[in-house]
């Protein structure tokens, strides 16, 4: 009988610990420290072990994910053990390592998460929490999460970020909403504090810290939703706007998934690139648009509805798509028959990705009536009609209608085709 092949030791040793230090970890945890030829942490974390753990300390440089394949490789072979704040996986090192080193490498010994211990203060079941992080990311991340009557954790950047997470939700019609801020959570110096945005009366405290938001909005606050097809007077715009009709029809085309990528080609107000952003945290995405100015407004609107994570890329494509990462699927608001761009497009994406074009125009929609031809997937004409006064009565006024070429990319090549060059369109009403 063969023999079984030997499981080799993990190199690193990943330690979860709390506020409440040496004493909150397990005996398991104590004697992976104790064994450890050096331990790399947070200061605050290295100044929570005894003098017991003999180890050599490090301080994780700044900027740390550059700097740990190296450090990593300094120490290689030695005991080498890793402090991190809670649970190492959650919004913790423990990611940042298992992609440079590989799971293999690690062994993970995790703590109780501040978010455990504030579920468990707050009596709100762990698997209904809404969890924003701050550390590293922007303020206004927390947009996309407010929703009336939701409960929403932030993990705090420090000691000032209550105060700043109030005046993000008083300036955007969530004044009212109750906060309550956990600090040094299960150590002997936890504590509790309580107001509303909109009238915070606190000083910054300390900067081990929770936030704990019950939304409340304003009357007259513009109601949220998950679906696409927000109102068109959520998005600064010159009217270069996908409209909201269309741009529910033009997402469900473009059938957004977890960790996805979309290049929105022709941006304009960055209203698809938003929407998609806004379907699940993970996926991503890269606006595409010529015009500087209404580069800036995407960016701006990106931060409005709580997407600051949209990439803009001011340039003109096909130029500006070069070394742009590879798509999952490409929405073309505008500039359809700019030479070589929609083959360029066609070209970035792999099979199994889906490609949605949008036109009002009859010179694109000739283009796209030829590509339909020859790759198939679904041609469409979208038309919007809105009730309007008509004297002492109501009509009808029809919007100029779209037409839509929807397809999935199978293992056909592109050819070469001519295109007409005219000036390029916005994005399409």
């Amino acid at each position: 009988m063969a023999a079984s092949a030997t499981v080799p030791e993990p190199a690193i040793t990943v330690v979860g610990i709390g506020a409440d230090g040496w004493a909150g970890l397990s005996e398991v945890g104590r004697a992976a420290l104790r064994e450890a030829g050096a331990v790399i942490g947070g200061p605050r974390q290295l100044e929570l072990l005894p003098p017991e753990v003999a180890a050599e300390r490090l301080a994780w440089p700044s900027p740390l994910r550059p700097a740990v394949p190296g450090l990593l490789a300094a120490h290689r072979g030695r005991h080498l053990a890793v402090l991190a704040s809670g649970d190492p996986m959650f919004y913790g090192i423990g990611r940042t390592l298992a992609e440079l080193a590989g799971p293999d490498a690690l062994r993970v010994l995790p703590h109780p998460s501040s978010v455990s211990y504030a579920c468990a203060r707050l009596g709100l079941p762990l698997e209904e929490a809404e969890v924003v992080s701050l550390v590293g990311r922007p303020l206004d991340s927390l947009a996309a999460a407010l929703y009336p009557g939701r409960t929403v954790l932030v993990l705090s950047a420090g000691a000032d970020t209550p105060a700043r997470v109030a005046a993000l939700l008083a300036a955007r019609g969530y004044g009212p909403s109750r906060l309550r801020v956990l600090e040094q959570l299960g150590s002997p110096a936890e504590r509790q504090l309580a107001g509303t945005a909109a009238d915070w009366p606190h000083p910054p405290g300390d900067p081990l810290n929770v936030i704990a938001v019950d939304c409340a909005p304003e009357p007259g606050t513009p109601r949220a939703q998950l679906v696409p097809g927000r109102p068109d007077s959520a998005f600064e715009s010159d009217g270069q706007l996908t409209k909201r009709h269309v741009r529910a029809a033009t997402l469900a085309s473009l059938a957004p998934a977890p960790g996805e990528l979309l290049w929105d080609v022709g941006g304009g107000s960055g209203s698809i690139g938003i929407e998609w952003l806004r379907a699940h945290r993970s996926c991503r995405a890269v606006a595409v648009e010529r015009d500087p100015v209404r580069a800036e407004r995407i960016t701006r609107n990106a931060a409005a509805l709580g997407v600051p994570r949209l990439q803009v890329v001011s340039g003109a494509a096909p130029a500006a798509l070069a070394g742009l990462p590879t798509p999952d699927a490409v929405f073309i608001g505008g500039g359809l028959t700019a030479p070589g761009l929609l083959a360029a497009c066609w070209a970035a994406l792999p099979a199994g990705g889906r490609l949605v074009a949008n036109t009002v125009t009859l010179e694109s929609e000739a283009l796209l009536t030829e590509w339909y031809r020859r790759h198939g997937g679904e041609l469409l004409r979208l038309a919007v009609a809105h009730a309007v006064p008509v004297g002492g009565f109501t009509g009808w006024r029809q919007a100029m209608p779209v037409t839509q070429w929807s397809v999935v990319k199978g293992m056909d090549v592109v050819e070469s085709m001519d295109v007409v060059e005219v000036p390029e369109q916005g994005e399409q009403q």
